[in-house]
């Protein structure tokens, strides 16, 4: 064998597979959106195919599982081919969760709830992976988080392990309360005081939020952790917090997300929603004094 063979050894084996023989991944916590990056990758595969090759896991059944590539997958679909390069790889299940999760974190935006739901999956299964504690560290965020893997996993991720804590902290949220942390209505630091309410009093507090039309602030949740832990936040007492008056609270403008959601572009992270819309206005309001100095 001559060193071009065992360089080619060497290299990943590709292989075309059709797709109606893969599965998405299991409770993936990303999601597939269909916006204009789908649309331009789309175009993309009709035009070039695709350029790096899915990773694709063999299940049990003889079938396969995404567990890199979940939206070059859909790309294909929508192109009308009926196959995908794939590289197939022998990885246990908790193997599959951790390298699903570090590679879906290099995406360019990355909602709140998509980084909690992933930084769970992956520490449950690096808690899993023989020669990690045995213990129960059901609570990730207090004295048996795990150390050792709450650690590991800072290192390789791009957010802190404090941090880390935070995004999965909001996994406890009921689904209202979290997708308003996606849309920037609510944020990171309320919304982990909020999530060691239970079931019942976050449902609660979302009526409340409308009647005072606002969120709460990171004082306000607080206040309502630290009253839910005495077991006295009933909904009278959430409406009464609610519709207290902020120390900062000064006169606002509210637009629905709905509203305006057709004119952000997909590239806009959530949180930066509000600096987009001023940086728009700010746009207008110099079109229209161009347009009154040329009348004149």
């Amino acid at each position: 064998m001559n060193d071009k063979e065992r360089q080619e050894n060497r290299l990943p084996k590709i292989y075309d597979i059709p797709l109606t023989e893969i599965d998405d991944f299991p409770d993936h916590p990303f999601q597939v959106r269909m916006d204009e990056d789908m649309d331009q990758m789309v175009e993309s595969v009709k035009g070039r195919g695709i350029i790096t090759p899915i990773t694709l896991r063999q299940k049990e059944d003889g079938r396969y599982e995404i567990v890199s590539g979940h939206r070059r997958k859909k790309a294909c679909e929508l192109a009308g081919l009926e196959t995908v390069p794939a590289e197939i790889k022998e990885l246990t299940r908790d193997e599959a969760i951790i390298l699903m999760v570090e590679s879906n974190l290099q995406r360019s935006v990355i909602l709140p709830s998509e980084k909690a739901f992933a930084y769970k999956m992956r520490l449950d299964a690096m808690k899993r992976l023989p020669g990690r504690p045995s213990k129960d560290n059901s609570d990730p965020v207090g004295p048996n988080f795990g150390e050792r893997s709450n650690q590991q996993l800072a290192d390789e991720s791009p957010d802190s392990k404090t941090q880390i804590q935070r995004y999965i902290r909001l996994t406890n949220l009921e689904p209202e309360l979290l997708q308003m942390v996606d849309e920037g209505k609510i944020a990171m630091r309320p919304a982990v005081e909020l999530s060691y309410l239970n079931d019942i009093e976050q449902q609660d507090l979302v009526p409340a939020m409308e009647l005072a039309d606002a969120t709460p602030s990171h004082a306000q949740a607080i206040k309502m952790r630290k009253f839910s832990q005495e077991g006295k936040l009933t909904p009278e007492v959430i409406e009464s917090i609610m519709c207290e008056e902020k120390p900062n609270q000064k006169e606002k403008i509210s637009i629905p997300y709905a509203s305006v959601k057709r004119y952000i572009p997909s590239s806009v992270p959530p949180d930066k929603t509000g600096d987009f819309i001023l940086k728009a206005l700010e746009y207008y309001h110099r079109h229209l004094e161009r347009q009154r100095n040329d009348a004149r």
